[in-house]
């Protein structure tokens, strides 16, 4: 399943050329990210278990720029990599265009910082990695 999180651009996410700060691309994914652990069940049951879901390695690839009250959205889908748990996101602008890319790399860990296996409840929101 693809997931969208739809924003626009504030005013203090701009840098001294007028356009979205390089670093403010991680926040809008991590929203982004934030937003599906909610809507799929994995927020509350890391409430429940006191496991964390930890970014391990980030990827960003930056294409065009966004500028104030520009409207945009983010396009997101995950799948497993062994106990890894990769995301993967598009920003689009509002003509559709491909703004960023970035692949997020997680693990989840509990109380003591021992890593875990990727809890049952988001076995079915998975997609399939294929090779190549």
């Amino acid at each position: 399943m693809i997931f969208n999180y739809h924003f626009e651009v504030r005013g203090y996410e701009l840098d001294s050329f007028g356009h979205v700060n390089n670093a403010v691309y991680l926040n809008y994914t991590e929203q982004a990210r934030w937003e599906i652990t909610k809507e799929i069940g994995l927020y509350e049951f890391l409430k429940k278990s006191g496991d964390l879901l930890v970014v391990t390695e980030i990827k960003t690839k930056y294409i065009r720029e966004l500028n104030l009250f520009q409207k945009a959205r983010i396009e997101t889908y995950f799948y497993k990599e062994g106990f890894f748990l990769i995301f993967k996101h598009i920003i689009r602008n509002e003509l559709n265009e491909k703004v960023n890319t970035a692949t997020v790399k997680c693990i989840f860990i509990n109380k003591q910082r021992i890593p875990q296996n990727i809890p049952d409840v988001i076995n079915k929101w998975l997609f399939i990695k294929i090779s190549g």
